[in-house]
């Protein structure tokens, strides 16, 4: 019967050890290459872009006047200027507003970062909230315009107003006056005035007046001497005419 000596068990021995020891840095080498191929497809992924902050705001205004619907209501958001100044000119949408009521052109203005326009008349006594949303960092600023209908060129707003430190949740209002666009006299005569007292076409390109935005006079009415008015007394205002509030929301 044959039998192993010593020195030939030590060799397969050693050749046993040598060969787990290879398979065992195999192992490891195959688990670094896995492990080193993961990290580049991680790294060859596309960064991440966040979504762009999104700044929304409602806007309600309430209607204080008897007799003098509001055209839809104009809201802008823009930067640092102004869309009228009392003592200046009309802009040519600025008085397409003030005459007719219609705001397209004026939403449309080169300065809006973002506008909305209201999208029914709002009557004597009544609410109307509208809702406008920006992603413009820029959009700081806040102008809002609204026609009194029964009236020749009056009009009511603010321009310019600063909410670029407005939080969530936050909210300004303010009583408004009302504006003559100074571009139509206040004649009150048929077929000048485009609201329910009238019918008439409202908006005439050629202007009339003093051609500067100033603080409307009121209307005087047929009860109140103007012979020539299709306005009643009914149609005066006192100002404040509205109450206007913004808050933000997002």
């Amino acid at each position: 019967m044959s039998t192993f000596s010593s020195k030939n068990k030590s060799g397969i021995f050693n050749r046993i050890e040598n060969s787990s020891m290879h398979k065992s840095k195999i192992i490891i080498a195959s688990s670094l290459l896995l492990v080193l191929s993961a990290c580049g497809d991680s790294n060859d992924e596309a960064p991440i872009t966040p979504e762009p902050a999104e700044y929304s705001y409602a806007i309600t205004v309430t209607n204080l006047t008897y007799a003098q619907p509001l055209s839809p209501v104009a809201v802008i958001l823009h930067d640092d200027s102004k869309m009228w100044m009392t003592g200046q000119p009309a802009t040519d949408s600025l008085e397409q507003l003030a005459e007719s009521g219609d705001n397209s052109g004026f939403i449309s203005d080169p300065n809006a970062l973002a506008s909305i326009s209201g999208e029914g008349v709002v009557l004597p006594g009544a609410q109307s909230t509208v809702e406008i949303t920006t992603t413009d960092k820029n959009a700081n600023y806040f102008t809002f315009a609204s026609m009194l209908v029964n009236t020749n060129d009056a009009f009511t707003g603010l321009t310019g107003v600063d909410i670029s430190n407005m939080a969530i949740d936050d909210a300004k209002s303010w009583n408004l006056n009302v504006y003559d666009s100074g571009t139509e006299a206040n004649s009150e005569a048929a077929g000048t005035i485009p609201g329910p007292a009238d019918g008439g076409t409202g908006f005439d390109a050629s202007r009339n007046d003093v051609d500067f935005v100033a603080l409307h006079s009121g209307v005087v009415s047929q009860d109140d001497g103007l012979s020539s008015s299709v306005l009643t007394q009914s149609h005066r205002f006192d100002n404040p005419a509205i109450k206007l509030t913004i808050t933000r929301t997002k």
